[in-house]
């Protein structure tokens, strides 16, 4: 019914890549999701999901939230934390390297016509949840952007739409540091107690405590579940799509201009 009315598209109907570019900096892996995008949106790369991976100790905010409301500077200070603005909505994720797994897709509109956002969330996360049950996890969304199980969440997306295509993306907890994340974030802007503090660590459960297996393991199962329902082939991204990008972390996303931003 969606693809008559809408002219909607599926998942199955495109020829999808996969990127697995290995360590970057994390201002060059959210670089690198809007120059993707505008990638798609132009025809010059097809559908594309690409994992992240990065050593560095990064917070990366949402393109509308409030530099000084989500992060404790004295915080960043102390734990050498890079603050990076995204161009998606959402919220502050935490995000100390080894310690998440984080995908982006890439795709025409075309993959979403006819869902509200609601519903586009719900159905660009269903081969996750499917990858996720290999290794036992009972995942599920939860409107409007969480993946949680029957141990806590999981993890959250964001969306960003442009030019006819749709930028999704993911952060799930492998691992987590909650001490040192409640140090860097501001959690409704007053000071975290003890009981807070519990509460945040019970909230998100990690993929690690969940499944056992190594981050690396996870992320092929990711890798090998993508490319079973949708037949996508792995490719590398060029010089020059480094080289672009590079340049979009030194004129937008490593400025203070675009990271500290008043909206």
């Amino acid at each position: 019914m969606r693809r008559a009315v809408t002219g909607a598209q599926d998942f199955t109907d495109y020829e999808w890549e996969i990127l697995h570019p290995g360590v970057l900096p994390t201002p060059l892996n959210v670089a690198l999701d809007e120059l993707l995008l505008d990638q798609v949106a132009s025809g010059q790369r097809g559908p594309t999901m690409r994992i992240w991976d990065w050593d560095d100790r990064a917070t990366v905010i949402g393109s509308f939230q409030s530099y000084v409301n989500e992060i404790n500077q004295e915080g960043v200070n102390e734990h050498g934390v890079t603050v990076v603005r995204r161009m998606s909505g959402g919220g502050a994720m935490f995000m100390e390297g080894g310690n998440c797994i984080t995908y982006s897709l890439y795709a025409p509109e075309s993959l979403v016509a006819g869902l509200s956002y609601e519903q586009s969330y719900e159905y660009l996360d269903r081969w996750v949840i499917a990858a996720l049950k290999t290794h036992d996890v009972d995942a599920w969304y939860v409107p409007i952007n969480d993946i949680t199980s029957t141990g806590g969440k999981i993890g959250g997306a964001a969306q960003k739409r442009r030019s006819g295509a749709v930028l999704h993306h993911v952060t799930m907890s492998y691992d987590i540091d909650a001490d040192m994340m409640t140090q860097v974030l501001r959690i409704g802007k007053v000071k975290i107690s003890d009981k807070g503090l519990r509460s945040a660590k019970k909230r998100v459960d990690p993929l690690r405590r969940q499944t056992g297996a190594s981050r690396e393991q996870i992320i092929d199962t990711l890798k090998s579940t993508f490319s079973a329902r949708y037949g996508a082939q792995e490719v590398e991204l060029s010089d020059e799509d480094f080289a672009a990008g590079h340049d979009l972390v030194k004129t937008k996303y490593a400025t203070e201009e675009w990271t500290k931003r008043v909206q």
